[in-house]
């Protein structure tokens, strides 16, 4: 299937061409063909799934012709892939092209803000409340579901200064305050929210607003108990206060009381299909899985949250082993939060359970030519797919286009590195890891896999520990990064020590990885009896792990 058919609806490539210039091929003879080769070199370009050169053809195409149509389509093509330089640039050509379109502006300015430009955002975003035909309070409202979708401190910064001129208007009020809690600025949140109900003392999103903040910030039990008092209240209680106080159970972990709730709004609302939702997925957490099958089933039959329903029931299916339903239900997943976890796993179980991964690729491939929005995502999906397949060179290259594609992805560089560990590619490994720590020099996550990978593969252990301890001091409490710094002690010698941050890691992170380092420091502290006992503990738990039998194979070869 042709990508440039499915972005421009009833062109088809011949037709474009012929409306972008005759001579396609003699670009060089004539310049109002050019638009037209460029054009054509993108089709190829997504033919081969070399995603970032189409986006740069169409963006060229957009920037050597005049026509407003191919710098749109330039502009949502190179957004759907996510590739917002691109996208911002084919943008910019459009609203150059049509400075009226509302559209275009909308693109700039989020595709400005997804940039961290943030001064150029704002300005564009004024630009759109101004030409609104709502009320200026109503358009700030109606941004944030575009603001949303964006980096949420970014968004925050942006919608204070959008709402700033507001200052009596209920709306605007909201907006910020929902921005704010996406941002996990609560106290600002309960601020905001609490001056929308002075301005309006009867609105009751506003009252759940302040509720969610209250939530968030850590209130529970105020939270419930104001949401508890609307109802209470209220002779004729908002059916979406009663959803809210259901949602704020099942946080406080309290099932049972928020499906009550549940049951309450379902008897007097039995169409409210997002209490039937939130009733089903209580049921799937409690792994009252027959409850959850039937109330998902009933989801799915209503036509309502579709993709939750069938992502659960797929779940349910893979948990009981009924294999081809689940792969069957899995490949439904097409859009929403589980899109890319349902298609990655009906690929996995097509490729190891049904032994076919022939089909596994197709799988994924149908899946990126369907949803060019998930285009990049299924790149990622193949190199792991493949990683488990141990066809660790083809791997390697898919990890290659993915972080070509997606370079400020790092955990798709830190995916890389380790790949070129298990390939026995030390070296290469290390340079993957010290590019991360240069590029994220402030990420727990890069400094610590460097600085464990030094620890345990080489001599620099004094790097190495420097390396961890900034990890440390990011994000105290990881295990993980205790881990890594019990074993970097014990590298160097310093065998005590190493065991109190072992202990304290094996204490938040029953893992078999820190068991086997704690066998190796008791051993080298002479308390073998404390060190046998662990690991026979740990085996028990982890039978098959590589790690706890290298360590027996060391420090207890004679030991049954």
């Amino acid at each position: 299937m042709h990508y440039f058919k499915r972005w421009l609806p009833g062109f088809g490539l011949v037709a474009a061409l012929v409306l972008l210039g005759p001579q396609v091929v003699a670009a060089d003879e004539d310049s109002a063909a050019e638009p037209g080769a460029h054009v054509l070199a993108a089709e190829i370009a997504l033919q081969r799934q070399e995603y970032l050169e189409a986006a740069r053809e169409y963006r060229r195409a957009a920037e050597s012709g005049n026509s407003v149509e191919i710098a749109r389509q330039a502009t949502r093509i190179s957004y759907s892939f996510g590739f917002n330089e691109e996208s911002l640039r084919s943008a910019n050509r459009w609203l150059e092209l049509d400075k009226d379109s509302d559209e275009a502006l909308l693109y700039v300015a989020q595709l400005q803000l997804r940039l961290g430009k943030l001064r150029d955002a704002r300005r564009s975003f004024k630009k759109l409340i101004a030409r609104s035909d709502q009320d200026p309070d109503e358009r700030v409202l109606s941004l944030v579901r575009v603001l949303s979708q964006e980096d949420a401190k970014n968004a925050d910064a942006v919608m204070r200064t959008l709402a700033k001129p507001y200052r009596d208007s209920a709306l605007a009020h909201y907006a910020a305050a929902v921005m704010a809690l996406q941002a996990d600025d609560t106290a600002y949140a309960e601020k905001r929210s609490l001056r929308a109900i002075e301005l309006e003392p009867d609105w009751v999103k506003a009252k759940l607003l302040y509720a969610r903040a209250l939530l968030i910030g850590g209130k529970q039990e105020e939270a419930i108990d104001y949401t508890a008092r609307l109802i209470g209240d209220d002779p004729d209680p908002d059916p979406d206060a009663r959803m809210e106080l259901a949602v704020m159970m099942m946080t406080a972990g309290r099932d049972d009381d928020a499906l009550s709730q549940i049951n309450q709004i379902l008897l007097e609302q039995p169409s409210r299909y997002d209490a039937l939702r939130l009733m089903a997925i209580i049921n799937f957490r409690q792994e009252n899985l027959d409850a959850a099958w039937d109330d998902f089933q009933d989801l799915l039959a209503s036509g309502y949250h579709t993709t939750d329903a069938l992502y659960y029931l797929a779940r349910i299916a893979d948990f009981r082993g009924e294999l081809d339903r689940s792969i069957r239900l899995y490949s439904q997943v097409r859009s929403g939060a589980h899109a890319i976890t349902s298609q990655r796993r009906a690929s996995a179980l097509i490729a190891t359970q049904k032994d076919d991964p022939d089909r596994a690729f197709e799988q994924l491939d149908e899946f990126a030519s369907n949803n060019p929005n998930f285009a990049v995502d299924m790149v990622l999906a193949k190199a792991q797919l493949l990683e488990a397949l141990e066809r660790r060179d083809e791997a390697l290259d898919y990890y290659g286009k993915y972080v070509k594609f997606r370079p400020d992805n790092e955990g798709a560089s830190l995916g890389r590195a380790e790949l070129l560990l298990r390939m026995n590619r030390l070296h290469d490994a290390i340079l993957e890891y010290r590019r991360a720590v240069k590029r994220w020099p402030d990420s727990a996550m890069s400094l610590n896999a460097l600085g464990y990978t030094l620890a345990d593969r080489t001599d620099g252990h004094r790097e190495a520990e420097k390396l961890i301890r900034k990890a440390l001091k990011l994000e105290p409490e990881s295990p993980a990064i205790m881990d890594s710094m019990g074993w970097v002690l014990f590298k160097l010698g310093r065998y005590d020590e190493a065991l109190i941050e072992l202990d304290r890691a094996y204490g938040e992170l029953d893992d078999h990885e820190v068991a086997a380092h704690i066998v190796d420091v008791l051993a080298a502290l002479g308390r073998n009896v404390e060190a046998l006992e662990l690991l026979q503990s740990a085996e028990s738990k982890y039978p098959e792990s590589d790690l706890l039998k290298d360590v027996r194979e060391r420090v207890f070869p004679d030991s049954p």
